[in-house]
Formats: C-alpha cells, sequence, structure tokens
C-alpha cells in the first residue's frame, strides 16, 4: 500500500513562524545596537562585541542547562514539557529579558545590558530548541525540511527590516549620524524594549490560546551521555575563565582608555586557547568513543563531531562579518561612512541571508520541474526587490547597492550547482565564501563591500546543509545530536570578539581581521568534503539526504 502522506498543519504552522520572525528581527537589530552601545559607553570594538557573546552565549548555555537537567532526571525535559509549553516558557524568559534590559538602561549601564541580552537569549535558546522539531511535527516528515526552510525565510524577513526598525526606534528615523547616537537618549532604548517586551508576552499568550497549535511530543528516546556531559560542563568551566580573565583588564580603564598592546595580545591568545581547548576536546571525545563508545552518546559519531564545529563556525561566520561591518564601512578605504548611512549595508547583508533561505523555501510548494528552474531565478531577485522597497520606504540612501544584483547571479549558479544536495551545496557555497571574504581581503572600496557582503548570500543555506549532514546516521541519538548542534550556535558568540580583539591590534586593524571569515568559510568547505567519505564508510548515500532548513 502506497504510503499516504500527513497533510501540512498549515494554520498552525502560520503562528509558529512569529517566533522565527523575533529570532531574527532581535539578533539583526544587535548591528544597530552594537555601534550605539560603542558610542554611549566608550567601548573598544572586542567590548562592543561582547554584545553577541552576551546573546549567542545564552544559546549555548540554555541548551547546555537543559541536557544536564535531563540527564540528572533521566528524561528529556523538554519533551515532557512538550514542544508548545517550550517555546511558551522561551517568549516569557525573553520578556523577562526586556523587562530587565529596561531595568538595566536605567540603572544596570554595559553590563546589565549584557545580562539582559542573555536572559533574551536563553528564551530564545529554549524557542530554538522546540521550534524546529515543531515546523517538522507539523506535516509529513518528508516535507519537514521544505517547512523549515519556509521558516527560515521568514526568519531571514526579520533580519532585513531588524536594523530598520530598531534604527527608527532609537533614532526617530531609519539612519542617523554620529550627532544623532551621541544625542540617543534612553528614553528611545525604554520605548524599544518595552515594545519588544510587550510583543513577547502578546506572542505567549497567542500560542497558550491558539487551539491551531498541538503540544507536540515525541516519543521519549533520552539517551544518557555522562562523558559527553562532562566534557561539555569542562569546556564551559575553561572558556569562563578565559573570558573572566579578559573581562578583568578592563577593570578600572577610564572611559575612552584603551588596553595596552601586550595585554591586547594576551586576550587575543587566550581566545585562540580557549577554541582549541574545545576543539581538542570534542575530537578527542570522538577518538576515546571509537575505542569505548559507553557514555558517550551521539559523540562517537565522527560526522556530527565535525558537524558541530561546521555550526559553530557558520554561525560564528554570519554574525562576525555584520557585527563588524558598521567598524569597516567607516573606514576611509571604505567609503568612509558614517552611521546614518550603515542601515541599508546591514539590511542588504541580512537580506542576502533571506535571499537564499526563500530560494531553498520553493520547493514547500511542491513545483514541477520546470517551474522550479524559472522560480530559482526570479525568488531571489523578488527578495531583493524587498529588500529594496524596505529601505526606501524608511528613506535610506539604497543608491551604492543596486550594482550587487549581479553578485545575485553567483548565489543562483550556485544552486543550481548545488542540486539541492546538502553536500554539494555546502562545498560550493564554503568555496564561494572564501573566495568572495579573499576578494574583500585583497581589495578595497565597493568591491570589497560586495564581497564581505556577498558572505550572507553563501551563509544562507549553510544550516540546513550542515545539520542533515551532521545527524545522518545518529539512529536513537539523533535527538541529542541535535541537541549537542543547538549548543554550537555558541560559534556566535566567540567568533565575533576574535574578530573583535585581532581589529583592536593595530598591525592588524579592521580590514584584514576578516582573514577569520576566510578561516570559517575554509573550514566549512573542509568539512563538506570530509563528511562525505565517513558517511560513505557507515554505508550512508549522502546523496540522497535532504537539507533542511533554519
Amino acid at each position: 500500500m502506497a504510503h499516504q502522506k500527513q497533510p501540512t498543519n498549515y494554520g498552525a504552522l502560520s503562528t509558529l513562524v512569529i517566533v522565527f520572525f523575533f529570532w531574527g528581527f532581535i539578533a539583526a537589530g544587535n548591528g544597530i545596537f552594537i555601534p550605539f552601545c560603542k558610542h554611549y559607553f566608550h567601548l573598544d570594538q572586542f567590548q562592543s562585541q561582547l554584545i553577541d557573546f552576551a546573546f549567542y552565549g545564552a544559546y549555548y548555555v540554555g541548551a547546555l542547562a537543559l541536557f544536564v537537567a535531563s540527564a540528572v532526571k533521566n528524561k528529556d525535559i523538554m519533551n515532557h514539557w512538550g514542544m508548545k509549553t517550550g517555546i511558551i516558557y522561551g517568549l516569557l524568559t525573553s520578556a523577562a529579558g526586556a523587562l530587565f534590559m529596561l531595568l538595566s538602561f536605567n540603572f544596570g549601564g554595559f553590563a546589565g545590558i549584557l545580562v539582559s541580552l542573555f536572559i533574551i537569549g536563553l528564551g530564545f535558546s529554549l524557542q530554538q530548541t522546540s521550534a524546529n522539531p515543531f515546523a517538522i511535527a507539523l506535516g509529513d516528515p518528508s516535507t519537514g525540511s521544505h517547512r523549515l526552510n519556509l521558516t527560515g525565510g521568514v526568519n531571514s524577513f526579520g533580519t532585513t527590516i531588524g536594523p530598520i526598525i530598531v534604527a527608527l526606534a532609537l533614532f526617530g528615523k531609519a539612519t542617523a549620524d554620529q550627532t544623532d547616537i551621541a544625542n540617543a537618549s534612553i528614553t528611545s532604548m525604554n520605548t524599544l524594549y518595552i515594545v519588544v517586551g510587550v510583543l513577547f508576552l502578546l506572542s505567549a499568550i497567542l500560542f497558550r490560546m491558539s487551539k491551531k497549535l498541538p503540544n507536540v511530543k515525541e516519543e521519549d528516546s533520552f539517551e544518557p551521555a555522562p562523558k559527553a556531559m562532562w566534557l561539555l560542563i569542562a569546556i564551559t568551566v575553561v572558556m569562563t575563565i578565559v573570558f573572566g580573565i579578559i573581562f578583568a583588564s578592563y577593570r578600572g580603564l577610564a572611559a575612552n582608555e584603551k588596553l595596552s598592546h601586550d595585554v591586547s595580545l594576551r586576550n587575543m591568545w587566550l581566545l585562540v586557547a580557549g577554541l582549541l581547548v574545545m576543539i581538542i576536546g570534542f575530537f578527542g571525545a570522538n577518538a576515546g568513543a571509537q575505542k569505548n563508545s559507553s557514555g558517550w552518546g551521539a559523540m562517537k559519531y565522527p560526522q556530527l563531531i565535525l558537524g558541530m564545529l561546521a555550526i559553530f563556525m557558520y554561525v560564528g561566520v554570519e554574525v562576525t562579518i555584520q557585527s563588524n561591518l558598521g567598524e569597516l564601512l567607516k573606514h576611509p578605504d571604505f567609503g568612509g561612512y558614517s552611521e546614518n548611512d550603515l542601515a541599508p549595508f546591514i539590511s542588504m547583508y541580512w537580506g542576502s541571508l533571506m535571499i537564499g533561505r526563500w530560494t531553498g523555501a520553493i520547493t514547500v510548494f511542491n513545483p514541477t520541474k520546470s517551474m522550479r528552474t524559472i522560480l530559482f531565478i526570479i525568488v531571489p531577485y523578488i527578495a531583493f526587490g524587498v529588500v529594496i522597497a524596505a529601505n526606501l520606504v524608511a528613506g535610506n540612501n539604497f543608491t551604492p547597492l543596486y550594482a550587487y544584483a549581479g553578485v545575485v547571479l553567483i548565489q543562483i549558479a550556485g544552486f543550481f550547482l548545488g542540486k539541492e544536495k546538502p553536500a554539494e551545496t555546502l562545498m560550493i557555497f564554503g568555496g564561494l565564501g572564501v573566495a568572495a571574504m579573499l576578494i574583500g581581503l585583497f581589495t578595497t572600496g565597493q568591491t570589497a563591500i560586495y564581497a564581505f557582503l556577498s558572505g550572507g548570500l553563501f551563509c544562507s543555506i549553510m544550516w540546513p546543509s550542515i545539520f542533515s549532514l551532521a545527524i545522518a546516521g545518529l539512529g536513537k541519538y539523533t535527538a541529542q545530536g541535535s541537541a549537542f548542534l543547538v549548543m554550537m550556535i555558541l560559534g556566535g558568540a566567540i567568533i565575533p570578539p576574535l574578530q573583535g580583539k585581532l581589529a583592536d591590534l593595530p598591525a592588524i586593524g579592521i580590514h584584514h581581521s576578516y582573514i577569520i571569515p576566510v578561516i570559517c568559510f575554509a573550514y566549512l568547505a573542509f568539512y563538506a568534503f570530509r563528511v562525505k567519505s565517513v558517511l560513505k564508510s557507515q554505508g550512508i548515500d549522502y546523496s540522497s539526504i535532504e537539507g533542511g532548513g533554519h
């Protein structure tokens, strides 16, 4: 008997996309928030990147806390709650973070703001852990990846308009010069986060009241992995010590006072050392698991260990390109733009991710082969048009970016060459990312700007490709492996401060600090190449794996 496909619950899916929009809106808004905090609190480039550290580090801490708590209880806590309840708890946690942000603006200073962003990020971690499998559960499993691509496209729409909305909230207009930033009041910050907090609360109420959303639970397949748990805790302790030492070096500095060259260099090497401890720990765990797999759980699979580092690098490069972009554009070699010109560039970067994700979502509508080919060409330019429209409505000067339409053709070609296969697509886009970053490093002006912005185009499909390859063949460890991958969103917390620290070194500067994205893209291309042989050795046909979405 032919398999009867489970119909998609579009009503529930339309409600679920709200949280995906929030992730993009808040994360991209940090691109405007960072230069404001840098000026308002007299921060150096490294300190300004701690905004990303607090926000994305919370994803790791939240996922790890759930894993440890589940290990102690010997059951999957998130699954025990149910996915709908997990999202509600996440929204309420983020609402609490927005409330704490109001207190921080008025009483807590920059440290309080970092704590507030951490709490908001913890809420997002709960939402992320629930919402991705929830989207898959709202229809036939065979089309789950397409629903995730669709929700990822909504997420990217949030990232596109986020910088514009945040600029409007902070400065009363979509563009702002140095004077606007200097005169931005705490009142405007309060207004922004009152609105954000209310939206979180309203969304939690909507999810609670919605009868369209079932409280989906999966079969309880929790697999204990004590050795993996203690390794993750040990890595967390090491990274806490590293950042504790770095934070301590800023204690007692006066406003606008910079760290000495020696201390700054030491801090950079501390970051590198912490990163190496994590990498060595993961590969050491896999090597140990090959001899005795007991207690290691999903970490015994090399495709997962390689994939965890790939997610770390992917999220890191996606965030760090944009987070350091504002400082780069202020440099005379890159146009010497002021803050009033940053919003269209930041929205174009996040819009680049939207272009790719909208294209990846085409298959959710089951078009014919010929129609799919046409849509692969048309949809990217529809998304590009949305970016233009959003900027024109906001009154931004989009003139320097119209020619970026030519760069979009490169991504379209990459989609056709990848043939919707995760390994091939990831290898192609990783290689294109390396080429783009090198072009940016060895040129200046508009050519370099376009090259760095195109990193968004090549990042757009990486989460689904990495995720699907990393969990292939994990069997009963799939849920645990997925949790480990979500933890590696930590890359968004570590990579941007590392690039910021490089940028603060006079011998390197902001331009050449973009060697960090080169390294990240190079590993991602390597992962795509290596994982094919790993899966093949386990008898898994990597060419038949479908990509998911983010």
